[in-house]
C-alpha cells in the first residue's frame, strides 16, 4: 500500500521508467502511487475499444512499466490502423476483435465473467456505452453494492491526495445510493494506504437547512456512520469545501472535529458539484485526476479522452492497487 503524500525535503523521486516531458513532472502523490502499484504483478485488463492514439498509447505504456497486461478490445481493423498511424508495437498484445463499442464492451465484461481478465479500462468509447455494460442485469458485473465513481485528485500544496466522490456516474443519487458511495470511497482509501479516512460531506453551508436538502442527507450519513451503517471511516457534514479543507476556515466558522480542515475524501451533494469542483482543480489549481469506477466484481480504471500520460497511468495504478487487494482478499498470494 501507498500512503499519497508528497515527497519529503532530500527524498529521491521514484523512477516509474518515464521518460519527462518539457518539464519535470511536477505531481509527486502520483509519481510514489505508480511506484508502488509497480510492485504488484501486472493485472490482465481488457482495454475497452482503443481506437485513438492516447488511448492505446496509455495501455501499452502501462503494459510496459508492468502495470497491465493488456487484453485489446475493439475492431481488429481500427485498433492495428490505429497503431500504425501512431507507429505503436502492439504485436506482444492479444486483440479481441469486435464489430463497433457497444460490442466491444460486452465482450470485455465478457472476459471478466468468464475469468479471463481482473479489470476494465476504458478506451476511446463513451462512458455510459462501457457502464452499459457492466451494470446489465443477465450479463454485466454488478454486486451488492451501487456502481460509483472516484477522483484521486493529486493537488498541488495539498499534503495528500483528495478523493472525490460522486463526480461521474451517479447523476442526483439518493440518500440511500450515497451509503454506497461514501463506503466505496472510504474502501478505496484503505486501498491507497491512508491510515485514517476522513470524510467530509459537502454542502453550500456547515450548518442544516431544512430548505437544502444535501444538508440534510449529510447529517442522515452521519447519523449512519455513528450507528455502524458505514464503517471505516470518520464523517463529518455538512461542510463547506473550505472549512473541509481549511483549518483556519474551520476554526473561523468554530467546527471542532477530527474532519473539519484535514478532510481527505470529499463527498459531493451530486454529479454537475463533483464534476465541476475536479475540473476546478485540475484547470485552475493544476492539479491531476485518476478515475476509477467501483462497486464492480473488478476495478474499472476511467480515463478522459483529455486525460494526459500521467494522469491515465495514475488510473491503471489505482486499478492494480485495487486488483492486489482484491486477490489478497481471496488468497491468491
Amino acid at each position: 500500500m501507498t500512503r499519497l503524500s508528497g515527497t519529503g525535503p532530500g527524498e529521491q523521486r521514484p523512477d516509474h521508467g518515464i521518460a519527462p516531458g518539457p518539464e519535470p513532472f511536477r505531481h509527486e502523490k502520483f509519481e510514489r502511487l505508480l511506484a508502488t502499484a509497480r510492485r504488484n504483478p501486472p493485472v490482465t485488463t481488457a482495454v475497452v475499444h482503443p481506437c485513438d492514439e492516447v488511448s492505446l498509447a496509455g495501455a501499452i505504456e502501462a503494459a510496459r512499466l508492468g502495470l497491465i497486461v493488456p487484453v485489446l478490445v475493439g475492431s481488429e481493423t481500427r485498433i492495428r490502423q490505429t497503431a500504425d498511424d501512431a507507429a505503436l508495437d502492439i504485436s506482444p498484445f492479444e486483440i479481441v476483435d469486435a464489430a463497433h463499442s457497444h460490442d466491444a464492451a460486452a465482450k470485455a465484461v465478457g472476459l471478466v465473467r468468464s475469468g479471463r481478465a481482473e479489470a476494465l479500462m476504458k478506451g476511446s468509447l463513451h462512458t455510459d456505452e462501457l457502464l452499459g455494460a457492466v451494470v446489465a442485469r443477465e450479463t454485466g458485473l454488478r454486486t451488492s453494492r451501487r456502481i460509483s465513481h472516484c477522483f484521486i485528485m493529486d493537488v498541488p500544496g495539498q499534503p495528500s491526495a483528495l478523493i472525490i466522490s460522486d463526480a461521474a456516474v451517479n447523476i442526483a443519487p439518493t440518500l440511500e445510493e450515497k451509503v454506497d458511495i461514501v463506503q466505496n470511497a472510504i474502501d478505496l482509501a484503505h486501498v491507497l494506504g491512508v491510515a485514517e479516512a476522513r470524510v467530509a460531506i459537502l454542502s453550500a453551508a456547515e450548518t442544516v437547512n431544512p430548505k437544502v436538502p444535501s444538508t440534510i442527507e449529510a447529517a442522515a450519513l452521519c447519523k449512519m456512520a455513528d450507528r455502524g451503517q458505514i464503517t471505516g471511516g470518520v464523517l463529518d457534514g455538512p461542510l463547506a469545501l473550505d472549512n473541509a479543507l481549511s483549518p483556519e476556515a474551520a476554526a473561523v466558522k468554530k467546527i471542532t472535529s477530527p474532519v473539519a480542515g484535514k478532510a481527505n475524501v470529499l463527498i459531493v451533494p451530486d454529479l454537475e458539484a463533483g464534476n465541476m469542483l475536479a475540473k476546478s482543480l485540475s484547470f485552475l489549481a493544476g492539479a491531476d485526476g485518476a478515475g476509477i469506477v467501483l462497486g464492480a466484481r473488478v476495478p474499472i480504471a476511467l480515463t478522459s479522452r483529455a486525460d494526459v500520460l500521467l494522469t491515465r497511468l495514475a488510473s491503471c495504478a489505482v486499478m492494480v492497487l485495487i486488483a492486489a487487494a482484491g486477490r489478497t482478499r481471496i488468497g491468491l498470494h
